[in-house]
């Protein structure tokens, strides 16, 4: 269970380097580039800002070299220098020269396609990682996961009813999410899916439209939102607070609310509260957000499609159970579902985001660059979490 349940490389510091003599078959060597704690799924798409001397290097050697794919994976949560046996191939689509533009900060700007995964055997040059000469360099196999694509494509030619015959765990799958968002609307909800979405529910081999991945980004997309929900639930009590102070001391009208006020302008005891509030924040939601990535991550070890099916049915199940014990809480003690508004967000000490009314909170706010297509299967708050990662979730 928890972090044990994902297959960890040996970390750099205890490894020693290996002379690269033959690779064995089937194998190939690939770039490495960790992205901290983050799982990408097959078939999305991502852009990212280069900036260090050894990616910039590495970039150009994909270029010069013609492959323009490197690997993904994630790193320990807690050993340094460890990262997931399981990783994805990452191929470059487009890059920018933006180095006059940014004075150097940023080098390039990068826009990637998942093409597949790849199980990492070894790293090859662990010593590289504390002096950051150059970039680590991996042995592993990249998994073919076309052939899924391919039985999708033969089903089509027995027709329409054979490309809509779902296999009995497939079918067990639709029914787990149906019984889910029946729940979700039953208990309102902040954060859940819509009723239409039910019957659009992909879960097909392969990564097209009616294909599983699609799924799994949904379910990894609802997650985040589900915890950014629970950040603003922590904040809104504390907000209140701070409007009342900037209305009763600093004389500030309704019209006149900033959307954020600097740390250091707060009284001594509100000071006090964003410390405190920031501590609770990390012991409840840090383990929550490193339990959806392991999750995410347990799907992209899965061997096959069935596999990746069941975990995502248990996933399910278990927030639908969830539910269920809520329900029952609910009946015990407040007598129905209780509805919480949207509240802005906030990720440092530096500023506290403050509600306005201002905006509308019916708009879905921005999205980060690399996931530019919102869910719109998904009702709720769709604001960032706080999290060590700039580039983590939307």
């Amino acid at each position: 269970k928890g972090i044990n349940s994902v297959s960890w490389l040996p970390s750099v510091h205890e490894t020693s380097p290996e002379v690269i003599s033959g690779v064995k078959d089937g194998n190939e060597i690939l770039p490495l580039f960790p992205l901290g704690g983050i799982v990408y799924t097959p078939n999305s798409e991502h852009v990212l800002n280069i900036f260090e001397p050894r990616y910039r290097q590495m970039y150009n050697d994909i270029l010069m070299n013609g492959s323009k794919r490197f690997v993904v994976s994630m790193s320990h949560p807690s050993i340094k220098g460890s990262f997931a046996k399981q990783g994805v191939l990452f191929q470059l689509e487009d890059l920018k020269e933006v180095s006059e533009q940014t004075q150097d900060q940023i080098k390039y700007i990068c826009n990637h396609k998942v093409i597949g995964r790849v199980k990492i055997d070894k790293v090859l040059n662990p010593e590289v990682w504390t002096t950051r000469d150059t970039y680590l360099k991996v042995e592993g196999t990249i998994i073919d996961d076309s052939k899924e694509d391919e039985e999708v494509a033969g089903d089509q030619v027995y027709g329409a009813v054979a490309a809509a015959k779902l296999s009995v765990e497939e079918q067990k799958l639709k029914n787990a999410f149906a019984s889910l968002v029946d729940m979700q609307h039953e208990l309102q909800e902040d954060v859940r899916f819509t009723k239409a979405s039910v019957d659009s529910f992909a879960v097909r081999p392969g990564s097209g439209e009616d294909g599983l991945w699609q799924t799994i980004r949904l379910w990894q997309s609802y997650t985040e939102q589900r915890l950014v929900n629970r950040q603003n639930e922590m904040q809104k009590e504390f907000q209140n607070k701070l409007i009342e102070f900037l209305k009763q001391e600093k004389g500030v009208k309704d019209e006149e609310l900033p959307s954020a006020i600097g740390f250091t302008d707060l009284s001594p005891a509100l000071q006090q509260e964003v410390s405190e509030l920031q501590k609770r924040m990390a012991i409840e939601l840090q383990p929550l957000v490193l339990e959806s990535t392991l999750t995410m991550q347990k799907i992209l070890e899965a061997e096959d499609h069935i596999e990746r099916v069941e975990l995502v049915r248990f996933f399910i199940d278990a927030e639908r159970k969830r539910l269920e014990a809520k329900k029952t809480l609910q009946g015990m003690f407040s007598g129905g579902p209780s509805s919480l508004g949207d509240v802005a967000s906030t990720s440092s000490s530096d500023a506290v985001a403050i509600p306005t009314g201002k905006e509308d909170s019916t708009k879905p706010s921005p999205v980060k660059d690399d996931q530019e297509d919102k869910d719109e299967s998904i009702e709720g708050p769709k604001q960032s979490i706080f999290m060590d990662d700039p580039d983590a979730f939307q």
